[in-house]
């Protein structure tokens, strides 16, 4: 980095700059907010960072972002505990939650098949998945992972290790397109594919 900034200011431009979606001059911008901030504010999201990163660890049940053992969904009693929803990522839960028609639990996989990837089945959640099928309370699962390639494989492999277990398997309506991801689909599409699962077959 050039030498017209300090040594401590050209690390924080670098890190600032390793962000997704960060490029240099956004990267300049934030790093001279937190220069100009004051000293409380700017320890704030220091502070907001290290608790990200101590504070948050993964349900021992579903597998999403929690600060307790167990989350919130699956210690909410008001929920329907014999439907499983089943997506990839903990974003995808957020996208489906502030839909507000959603009343089931969750179980993230953690990502999705891509053997090119050198991602596989025993990278995932799935086992887990299986066992909590096998638990007998659960009635149906619904496949809520993306519609692409990946995702429709990740999801017919599940469902082929479910299906003996006498579960209703169902999937989002195809309101989602093709080759989108949940993360980005609007509230209206994502209501809409909720209430227009189908069995899958």
């Amino acid at each position: 980095m050039s030498s017209v900034y300090t040594e401590t200011l050209s690390r924080l431009i670098e890190e600032f700059g390793r962000l997704p979606g960060i490029g240099p001059k956004s990267a300049e911008r934030l790093a001279f907010h937190v220069l100009k901030a004051d000293g409380a504010e700017a320890l704030k999201l220091a502070d907001a960072i290290r608790d990200v990163k101590t504070k948050i660890k993964r349900c021992q049940v579903c597998w999403n972002l929690s600060e307790q053992d167990v989350c919130q969904i699956c210690s909410d009693p008001g929920r329907d505990k014999s439907t499983i929803c089943v997506v990839e990522q903990p974003k995808d839960v957020i996208s489906l939650e502030k839909t507000g028609a959603c009343k089931w639990l969750y179980h993230v996989l953690g990502g999705h098949i891509a053997p090119l990837d050198g991602i596989e089945a025993d990278d995932l959640t799935i086992d887990k998945l299986v066992e909590r099928v096998r638990g007998g309370e659960i009635k149906e699962v619904i496949m809520a992972t993306n519609p692409n390639i990946e995702g429709d494989g990740t999801s017919l492999y599940i469902s082929s290790l479910l299906r003996p277990l006498g579960v209703r398997i169902t999937r989002l309506a195809r309101g989602l397109p093709t080759g989108s991801t949940i993360e980005y689909a609007s509230g209206r599409i994502l209501t809409d594919a909720i209430l227009g699962r189908q069995d899958l077959e």
